[in-house]
């Protein structure tokens, strides 16, 4: 995957290829059982699938590469990711607006909500997202409670569920119209399926 960082880089006009390599050393730590380096694959991979709806799909690619660099489950992830890309990237001598995009797409993998227009937004949240739908879902979230095995199970039921109906209460839990074709009814019954399962 270095060779894929290392290009994406060079498309930009910069070259970090140290930083790339302490990206995948923090993708690849040990606690981590759904967002690891399978998880950063399987978004950059969306992300090329959806690229044609992005206004720059080279800054959503970078957004996708720090966007679970930060993961410690304690809430603050995407915001401390945010702010190690910003830092990175700026040292890294990326231009200044460039940087600002990156840490913004970022954020908005707290809370997947984008505002019309944004289809660089979409494009990320779509491809971050798109794990909602799979057949492998259960799989999915088994690996996401692995990842909170520290925290009680009626405390993780609760914050599960609350997630859960966050996601299921957006309008559409997809925006661009490939994945909102593909993607938005399974992932729906997979999400309501799972949150009969919390509530039992």
């Amino acid at each position: 995957m270095l060779d894929q960082w290392d290009a994406l880089l060079g498309r930009l006009g910069v070259a970090g290829h140290d930083i790339g390599r302490e990206l995948l050393a923090r993708w690849g730590e040990p606690h981590r059982r759904y967002h690891d380096l399978a998880h950063l694959r399987a978004v950059l991979g969306h992300v090329d699938e959806l690229a044609e709806h992005a206004a720059d799909p080279d800054l959503v690619r970078l957004a996708a590469w720090y966007h679970d660099a930060v993961y410690k489950g304690t809430g603050t992830d995407e915001e401390d990711s945010a702010q190690l890309a910003s830092a990175e990237l700026t040292g890294l001598g990326l231009d200044a607006a460039a940087v600002a995009e990156v840490a913004r797409l970022v954020r908005l993998t707290a809370g997947h909500v984008t505002d019309p227009g944004d289809t660089n937004g979409e494009v990320l949240c779509d491809a971050d997202l798109a794990i909602l739908a799979s057949p492998a879902y259960s799989d999915y979230a088994a690996a996401v409670r692995a990842e909170y095995a520290h925290v009680p199970d009626d405390a993780f039921r609760a914050g599960r569920a609350a997630v859960l109906r966050h996601l299921l209460d957006l309008p559409a839990l997809y925006r661009t119209p490939q994945a909102l074709a593909h993607w938005e009814t399974s992932a729906r019954t997979n999400l309501a399926t799972e949150l009969v399962t919390l509530q039992v």
